[in-house]
């Protein structure tokens, strides 16, 4: 075992993870510091870098026609900017007090150690994969990195049998749920919750379940897989339930994903209360001067609540990179949070959420009024203007804008950045009445839906007052 040292001309940045905080970091870091000042070595374990997650479901379904469109920059490309990546390499140990970490080469098994003068911990998050008998069998698979996606697609590809079973309906499990009817089979998507996406609340989420079975998908609701049945070949072939089985030549895991921070607690560094690390606005380690970290390992702050949260999104991700680097390179930046904004689709049916739902802001004590809209994403008398549903939660005495959920089809989901920047704004909904936005028929009704749903949440908030 060899130990890498820093020369005593320049500082060392080491990166543990090679995707969107990761590269993110390094980058910014390498355009603040030239490789005379900063060197910057980076561990990858998997097969690629600075890779979409985001775009696995759409590469599955057939929407994205090669892996590689997925990659924004690939490992020759970092080395040609100065970094140091080392792909297939996976960091099994940090030794914070000595300032190193432990690194294991996985196709020729050497180890070594490599030391540091800053330390980024940008190690993701890996899929929920719950101890459940046969979770483990062939033909079962979670979907979190470009490795995931080929070997799903490979299953797809000499799978004779045409059954698929997702497990989960968030964001991935409804996603992947879609992939594979465009794939051409038969999908019943298994679900613990009430109704399919819980973030949102159950009334809206009952108009995606809705759209999910007129795309031809079997839901099941309120329902908790028990095990993972196997055939006499070892491979997948249903999935159960306390009440019923549901055959499967394939299952894919869509239940959500948790901090990938086993490093970061073996080395003692501070988790929150979902796992994740938790850091400074700066994105430094909370009690460690030369310590950062980001993107799914880490938690962030939820600006309506005021409690932190742990979101894996690839804008936090970025955003948390830039931030590192600015830093580690000498300058300054900060990630105040978010407010939990998010949007994804089925088929035609766009899905969108910002702020707080009913039961956060019951969690958070706050006393609130909720208001539901129905209007279209044109002027009703253009042609294809299309419905969509609008849900806005506001404090009760204040009138403060909490959260708002839309449901609807073309022009509805990007609607929500108007509630997040709303949000951001600790605007009132009487003061988004006033919004000057932009309109012509094509584009939105004279009284856009997001207004529409404010000035009736004016209403209700002036009649508790």
């Amino acid at each position: 075992m060899s130990m890498s040292r820093t020369s005593s001309s320049r500082e060392r940045l080491v990166i543990v993870g090679g995707d969107a905080a990761g590269m993110s970091a390094a980058s910014q870091a390498r355009r603040m510091k030239g490789p005379e000042e900063l060197e910057i070595v980076a561990f990858e374990r998997g097969h690629f870098s600075s890779f979409s997650a985001c775009g696995i479901p759409y590469w599955v379904g057939g929407d994205v026609a090669e892996r590689d469109q997925l990659i924004a920059r690939s490992p020759e490309e970092h080395r040609e900017r100065g970094i140091d990546l080392r792909m297939r390499t996976e960091v099994t140990e940090l030794d914070v007090a000595g300032g190193r970490v432990r690194s294991r080469d996985l196709e020729s098994g050497a180890e070594e150690w490599t030391s540091y003068d800053k330390l980024v911990i940008a190690t993701g998050a890996r899929p929920i994969r719950p101890p459940l008998p046969g979770v483990d069998a062939p033909g079962v698979h979670g979907v979190q990195t470009l490795d995931d996606g080929q070997t799903l697609i490979d299953t797809l590809a000499r799978t004779q049998g045409r059954r698929a079973v997702v497990v989960g309906a968030g964001y991935i499990g409804v996603e992947m749920a879609e992939a594979l009817i465009k794939r051409g089979y038969e999908v019943t998507v298994v679900n613990r919750s009430r109704e399919p996406m819980a973030t949102l609340d159950p009334d809206m989420g009952r108009l995606v379940h809705e759209a999910m079975e007129g795309l031809g998908i079997t839901m099941v609701n309120d329902a908790e897989v028990t095990k993972i049945l196997t055939g006499e070949d070892g491979r997948v072939r249903a999935v159960a339930t306390e009440d019923a089985e549901y055959p499967a030549d394939v299952v894919v895991l869509g239940i959500g994903v948790r901090p990938e921070t086993a490093l970061a607690k073996a080395a003692g560094l501070p988790l929150g209360d979902y796992g994740g690390l938790l850091t400074d606005q700066a994105m430094r380690v909370r009690g460690y001067e030369n310590v950062w970290a980001g993107g799914d390992c880490a938690e962030v702050l939820d600006l309506v609540s005021g409690r932190r949260r742990h979101i894996a999104l690839g804008t936090h991700a970025n955003k948390h990179g830039q931030v590192i680097g600015a830093n580690v390179g000498g300058g300054y930046a900060t990630f105040p949070g978010v407010v939990g904004t998010a949007v994804s689709k089925v088929c035609d049916l766009e899905i969108a959420r910002t702020g707080l739902r009913e039961k956060d802001a019951r969690r958070a004590g706050l006393q609130f009024e909720t208001v539901t809209i129905e209007s279209t994403s044109r002027a009703g008398y253009y042609p294809d203007a299309a419905p969509m549903k609008v849900k806005m939660l506001a404090e009760r005495r204040t009138g403060r804008l909490l959260g708002v959920q839309i449901v609807g089809r073309e022009g509805a989901g990007k609607r929500v950045d108007i509630a997040a920047v709303a949000l951001t704004a600790r605007m009132t909904v009487e003061q988004m009445t006033t919004l000057d936005l932009g309109y012509a028929p094509p584009f939105s009704p004279v009284w856009d839906p997001v207004l529409v749903a404010a000035r009736k949440a004016v209403t209700a908030v002036r009649l508790r007052r």
